[in-house]
């Protein structure tokens, strides 16, 4: 019996390290030789694997800017410049810097300015909402509140606020990284450039109907009446489907939009409260009555 267990022991030993060897000769046959920059780029990326840069992870992100000649196209929202910086020292090659950018909700129908008219019973998901029906309001464009952008957000850079029933983004967190511009299944969630101060100025409307359905369903709607339009010294504004849309790229903040919108519909952030201005009294000289001459 005991020498049954010992063949037993070597035959499987034997097998062992036959395997052993089979294993290390195909692994020098078929090894697939890395470049040791992946990893050290890697190291310099920020690990968030969020997939703002357009690849699925930090470590493909890595692969790609090792492999492509030309990485000025190539850019880590979560990092910014200053890991981009490193990057281009680290590999020698060029990259162009961006200007930071911030998500914005571009939608303000709260309860108050966009009332229910059904109630949904289904699960809490926008994605499923979005698919199944048209929202528990009037407005088949707006914010479905069911919370999917925050749910995906890595950064905790937003959160439901209970009383308007709408995302809110916290600019200081908020690493551009558009998981949640993904998630919206509505697609009000827009990356526009972050200036200093957070200045920012657009319209929180994407409603399409025309401006009577639009401001039935939702007080605050953009109507397409085109004073904005109208108004825009830089041309930054293009209207299209019954809709005002500020284009960043032109827009130079200078406000003369805002107040000529008859439903507030146009959103500024961080700008100092506008000065009234003083309107002063006309000063009419005072005529005296001409007195009557007595007859001569």
């Amino acid at each position: 019996m005991s020498d049954s267990i010992l063949h037993s022991v070597i035959l499987l030993s034997l097998l062992g390290i036959v395997a052993a060897l089979v294993l290390y000769v195909v692994s020098k046959k078929f090894y697939v030789y890395e470049n040791p920059l992946i990893a050290e780029v890697e190291e310099l990326l920020p690990a968030a694997n969020c997939a703002g840069c357009g690849s699925p992870g930090c470590r493909a992100f890595a692969e790609k800017l090792v492999g492509t000649d030309d990485i000025s196209d190539l850019f880590c929202p979560v990092g910014g410049n200053d890991v981009m910086k490193l990057v281009s020292e680290a590999l020698g090659k060029e990259v162009a810097e961006k200007d930071p950018t911030v998500a914005v909700i571009r939608c303000q129908g709260s309860c108050e300015v966009r009332p229910k008219t059904t109630e949904y019973q289904g699960p809490k998901s926008c994605t499923i909402s979005a698919l199944i029906y048209s929202g528990e309001t009037d407005c088949q464009y707006g914010c479905l509140g069911d919370g999917d952008c925050v749910a995906v957000c890595q950064f905790d850079a937003m959160y439901m606020d209970e009383a308007t029933g709408l995302p809110v983004v916290i600019t200081d967190k908020c690493t551009s990284c558009g998981m949640c511009v993904d998630a919206c299944p509505r697609d009000i969630i827009e990356m526009r450039p972050k200036h200093k101060r957070d200045l920012k100025i657009f319209v929180g409307c994407l409603n399409e109907e025309k401006g009577g359905i639009a401001k039935k369903a939702c007080s605050v709607a953009c109507i397409g009446c085109s004073k904005c339009f109208d108004i825009c010294p830089k041309d930054a504004i293009v209207m299209e489907n019954n809709l005002a849309y500020i284009d960043p790229e032109y827009c130079t903040l200078c406000r003369k939009c805002v107040p000529v919108c008859p439903t507030d519909s146009i959103i500024e952030t961080n700008f100092p409260p506008r000065k009234e201005k003083k309107v002063e009294p006309k000063v009419t000289a005072k005529v005296e009555p001409v007195k009557p001459q007595p007859n001569a």
